[in-house]
């Protein structure tokens, strides 16, 4: 028996805006204000993104790289001062609209609210960062699209764990059959599929490699008119674009109930 699709539930870094080297340089500018002389490589950031979270990124990088630097006893509260440094450095980047949308996405949440399909932000990323991309990176007021934005600290565990994808189905009143998530990592694609959503993957330079085994599709992004989309695994593939009614039939195909 098959479930219709109810919402689709979107991750942000790297899936609505290719925003990971904006993140980078952020922690190098916050690091260098500090006084510090980190610096935060794409080869070695392409590494720490498999910790999620700012602030576990930064202690993940001292007990790697660092494991001599002398942390202070307030050290949660050292960690976070950068991070929220790192936060102000990021959103001004944003603010100067350094960070445009990845091909498709503002098309494909305009035509899903169109069909009358709810949205939802999944994402591990501060609320700030968040409402900075939505003010700034979009050409219209979207800020009334988004039923839920489950973002930051709302659980007590990051992606992968499923934790984040609960609070948001929990908060829709939906079963994870209801709906569908796009992501661009593998630590994205392992939250969603654990909560038993299906995932749609739009891959991105820092998750290009990554295994995707499990996915629904794996796309290198949404596609526009002049830009069609291209097909890196899966059955089901778009004609040029994802749209609302591609969204529709995906679900349908990997999703069913007994």
């Amino acid at each position: 028996m098959s479930r219709s699709l109810q919402a689709v539930l979107l991750d942000v870094d790297g899936t609505l805006a290719d925003t990971e080297e904006v993140h980078r340089q952020a922690f190098n500018a916050a690091f260098a204000a500090a006084g510090l002389d980190w610096e935060w490589s794409q080869a070695l950031y392409h590494e720490l993104l498999a910790v999620t979270g700012g602030k576990e990124r930064i202690r993940y990088y001292l007990q790697r790289e660092r494991p001599d630097f002398p942390l202070p006893d307030n050290a949660d509260e050292f960690i976070a001062g950068l991070h929220q440094a790192k936060t102000g450095f990021y959103v001004s980047a944003l603010a100067s609209g350094k960070v445009p949308l990845r091909p498709g996405v503002e098309r494909l949440l305009a035509d899903v609210r169109r069909y009358g399909l709810r949205l939802a932000i999944v994402t591990t990323t501060t609320p700030d960062n968040i409402t900075a991309l939505l003010e700034h990176s979009f050409s219209q007021d979207v800020s009334g699209w988004f039923e839920v934005i489950a973002a930051g600290s709302v659980v007590p565990r990051k992606k992968p764990a499923p934790d984040i994808y609960h609070y948001a189905l929990q908060q829709l009143q939906l079963e994870a059959q209801d709906c569908i998530a796009i992501e661009d990592s593998l630590n994205g694609l392992q939250s969603a599929t654990a909560a038993g959503v299906s995932t749609l993957i739009t891959i991105n330079p820092y998750t290009a490699k990554q295994d995707f085994s499990g996915a629904a599709l794996v796309l290198d992004h949404l596609g526009e008119p002049d830009l069609p989309c291209t097909v890196l695994a899966g059955g089901l593939a778009p004609d040029a674009m994802v749209d609302a009614e591609f969204l529709v039939q995906l679900h349908a195909e990997t999703v069913t109930v007994s």
